[in-house]
């Protein structure tokens, strides 16, 4: 008939899903997010678009920071709309030659930004500001919690991205509007998704999947951005052949870091291969890092634990 039985018929099945097999919510991530695997509005291009050509790194101004930086970080009290509040917890650096490139975080279902601290710091030590808001029915100890509502967090996120680079632009020109991606674990990673398919942000210039999966039947439209995806092998949450789908689906330059005995969560937490190569990849993607880019093989497989496909 049309989208609106279709948007019912998706919904039911989450709802379904979630019946059967959703367990309690905690800091980790621990409900399902398979229970979210439907839920971003279809509204994709034609199917058999050629796919883009690979972006120019020439553009890419600044200079990577050649050692780790001071950070700091702010609560920012971000909102869509008074229906929906955005909390932000904001990492950047203190030092180092401004403007930095933006990097917006998506959290999992029933977790929260201090949840990644390790691999969010991480990153702003190396050089990026970090922006990572609190979704209004899916975070932790969440008042109305819906997993449904993931549907809306793809635009959650853009407002974020715009938030920022007004805060940005009052505090010394702390961000080029020029060198943003998007981050997301789990349901942030469908997040993420959604921002490169039928939310699609044009702003974005390179994108980090954790743990996630695609739920569009034609993902990934629009113009080319560079895309890492990393998934554990033992993950029982979110399955890594859902992760390997979604990298098979991508048309651009993109890697999928596969950690051998990871699960769902611990990939997220203080995992030197993970935090390493995610933080290699930022450094190349929008700072243009050759140096970054040279080394991703050899952090990305040190001690074993993990391989890369790497067609970047």
């Amino acid at each position: 008939m049309g989208r609106v039985p279709q948007r019912f018929l998706l919904a039911l099945t989450v709802i379904v899903a979630l019946v059967a097999g959703c367990s309690s919510g905690s800091r980790e991530t621990t409900a399902p997010d398979t229970a979210a695997q439907s839920t971003i509005v279809p509204g994709t291009t034609a199917p058999g678009a050629t796919a883009p050509p690979p972006p120019d790194k020439s553009d890419r101004s600044g200079t990577a920071p050649t050692a780790e930086l001071p950070i700091t970080s702010r609560e920012l009290d971000f909102a869509r709309g008074k229906d929906r509040p955005l909390p932000t917890t904001v990492w950047y650096p203190t030092e180092g030659e401004k403007p930095f490139p933006l990097v917006v975080f998506s959290h999992g279902l029933t977790s929260e930004p201090e949840a990644y601290a390790a691999i969010l710091k991480a990153w702003a030590k190396a050089g990026f500001v970090v922006a990572a808001p609190k979704f209004p029915h899916t975070k932790y100890q969440a008042r109305d919690y819906d997993p449904v509502d993931v549907i809306n967090q793809p635009a959650d996120a853009s407002e974020v991205i715009t938030r920022m680079l007004a805060y940005g632009k009052k505090h010394g020109d702390l961000i080029d509007p020029t060198r943003i991606a998007a981050a997301g674990h789990s349901a942030g990673g469908i997040t993420t998704i959604g921002l490169l398919s039928a939310n699609r942000d044009d702003r974005l210039t390179a994108a980090v999947v954790l743990s996630g999966r695609q739920v569009l039947p034609i993902p990934f439209q629009g113009d080319a951005v560079p895309t890492l995806f990393v998934h554990g092998k033992l993950d029982k949450t979110v399955p890594f052949k859902d992760g390997k789908a979604a990298f098979d689906a991508v048309r651009w330059p993109k890697a999928l870091l596969t950690v051998t005995e990871g699960g769902h969560v611990a990939i997220t937490k203080e995992f030197p291969p993970v935090i390493a190569t995610t933080t290699d990849f930022l450094r190349y993607a929008l700072y243009g890092d050759a140096t970054a880019r040279g080394r991703l093989e050899k952090d990305a497989t040190k001690g074993g634990l993990a391989t890369l496909t790497d067609r970047l």
